[in-house]
């Protein structure tokens, strides 16, 4: 899988281990979790290799978040993301990661 990451901060903790903005600070824990997660996903062919991995949790996200997906980080924290698909000889998906959430805020 081809993985995009919309904002600075997401790539930045994948690359980095942090960032730079204090906003999106996080636990070394949850960024240790967040950079396996996006690891599993790059070398994934598709969502359907997601849907195999019970732990992540992979899901549609319903509500004022449709369209969207999400796995599972860990209890608390998720990685949401869309996803386009290109034709051709292998259907490769785009994961666009867009957020890294505590959704029980």
């Amino acid at each position: 899988m081809v993985v995009v990451f919309e904002k600075d901060y997401l790539k930045e903790l994948f690359v980095d281990g942090k960032t730079s903005d204090k906003k999106y600070r996080f636990q070394p824990d949850i960024i240790s979790r967040y950079v396996k997660v996006i690891n599993i996903m790059m070398n994934a062919n598709n969502v359907n290799d997601l849907m195999r991995i019970g732990s992540l949790h992979y899901e549609h996200l319903e509500g004022d978040k449709k369209g969207y997906s999400s796995v599972r980080v860990n209890d608390k924290y998720r990685v949401e993301f869309s996803e386009e698909f290109e034709e051709g000889q292998q259907i490769a998906t785009i994961c666009n990661i867009v957020e890294l959430t505590n959704h029980y805020k």
